[in-house]
């Protein structure tokens, strides 16, 4: 096994630092305060090749592996939280296009999505099916060369300011096989978007409720097969639930910066916060887990690079160790500040609550559990943790 980067790796985590400091960092604060999506600066990062990262170079994205793209992605959540878990979910929603559309859809939309010139949300999510996506009720009937979309989404991000929704809606039956996968211009007659939910966090991407009237959709626009739909969805949750465990530790490593600096910098009782063994052993502790996270995330997503099959495991068990050790070292880097880590002139508080949604995304942290166990419990940890 080796642990360490190739030069080309290290080149990429070296652009996406840059990136991040010069144009994430210093609007952060501005963008959380005035709940304000900066699509301008998000398609600066597609000029990056940051909007493709592992969507195919026939379509304009680069190719990379997802090791690859958790390196571009932590370095990028370094600068803002809430931008980049956007940018990670239009990769999702645009590899998903680009890697099982047709030639047309993706000749169509794919050197746009890439690009970042447009951008993707991605429509899974309904009032009653999160991560139970079997039982989603969104319809899609057959009317010819249409398919009729009514229902509804909801908590889906970047909604009323993208120009296109990857959604799955049911065209068959019940359960996982009644499910396909459609590309949805997101002005088509019938789309009405919901008010701006306001969050606790995650505040400079807007999140919406989309309802769906009689939403005629060419059949040519659907992705894959009909009844497809789920078994991509699972593919998009193995991904994304590396992603945003990546957007953790990309601010989990902020605000261990941010308290070592303080640590040093700030005095009390005549001596500076690092002399004192409690405060040594805290940052310790924070810079351990955040390690031991880090590597977890790179494990499984080379599983997934490899296709190896217990990479979906691999993808819960990252998930839910490194949103759980992001939290608690951001909360924790927090505490060392103090009454500073309240206020907002410290990004601290921001860190705390930009974070916390990470434990519920994807699938609770709790869900993470259930699959984790079910499958030890089915065939044995000795079995399949080699």
């Amino acid at each position: 096994m080796n642990f360490n980067l190739s030069d080309e790796q290290k080149a990429f985590q070296d652009t996406a630092r840059a990136f991040a400091r010069a144009e994430l960092m210093p609007n952060a604060a501005q963008w959380d305060a005035e709940a304000y999506f900066p699509v301008e600066v998000i398609r600066k990062a597609g000029a990056m090749g940051f909007c493709g990262i592992y969507s195919p170079e026939s379509a304009g994205g680069m190719g990379l592996s997802r090791l690859d793209a958790h390196l571009i992605f932590e370095q990028l959540a370094y600068g803002c939280t809430a931008t980049t878990a956007y940018i990670t979910i239009h990769n999702m929603s645009t590899w998903m296009l680009t890697t099982f559309g047709s030639e047309e859809l993706v000749a169509q939309w794919g050197p746009d999505l890439t690009s970042g010139e447009k951008l993707a949300s991605y429509c899974l999510t309904e009032p009653n099916a999160g991560s139970d996506a079997a039982s989603l009720k969104t319809s899609a009937r057959r009317d010819g060369h249409h398919y009729i979309l009514n229902g509804s989404k909801c908590f889906i991000s970047g909604a009323g300011s993208t120009d296109v929704l990857i959604l799955m809606a049911r065209t068959g039956g019940e359960g996982a096989k009644g499910i396909s996968c459609l590309l949805v211009p997101a002005d088509l007659p019938g789309i009405e978007y919901g008010r701006k939910e306001e969050k606790m966090g995650w505040n400079c991407q807007p999140t919406r409720t989309i309802s769906f009237d009689n939403v005629r959709v060419p059949v040519s626009n659907r992705v894959g097969n009909e009844g497809d739909g789920f078994k991509f969805a699972m593919k998009g949750l193995d991904g994304g639930r590396i992603n945003i465990a990546t957007c953790s530790l990309g601010t989990a490593q902020a605000a261990l910066d941010t308290a070592q600096r303080y640590l040093n910098e700030r005095k009390q009782f005549g001596r500076a916060l690092a002399d004192f063994q409690a405060l040594q052993f805290k940052l310790a502790d924070m810079a351990t887990d955040l390690v031991a996270a880090r590597q977890m995330v790179r494990l499984a997503a080379c599983k997934l690079d490899e296709n190896d099959p217990e990479a979906s495991l691999y993808c819960a068990m990252a998930k839910r160790f490194a949103t759980d050790a992001g939290f608690a070292i951001c909360n924790d880097a927090l505490q060392i500040h103090g009454g500073y880590g309240y206020i907002r002139e410290y990004p601290l508080e921001r860190f705390v609550r930009d974070t916390r949604v990470h434990q519920i995304l994807e699938g609770t942290n709790e869900i993470m559990r259930h699959i984790i166990a079910r499958r030890l419990l089915l065939e044995g940890a000795t079995e399949i943790l080699q």
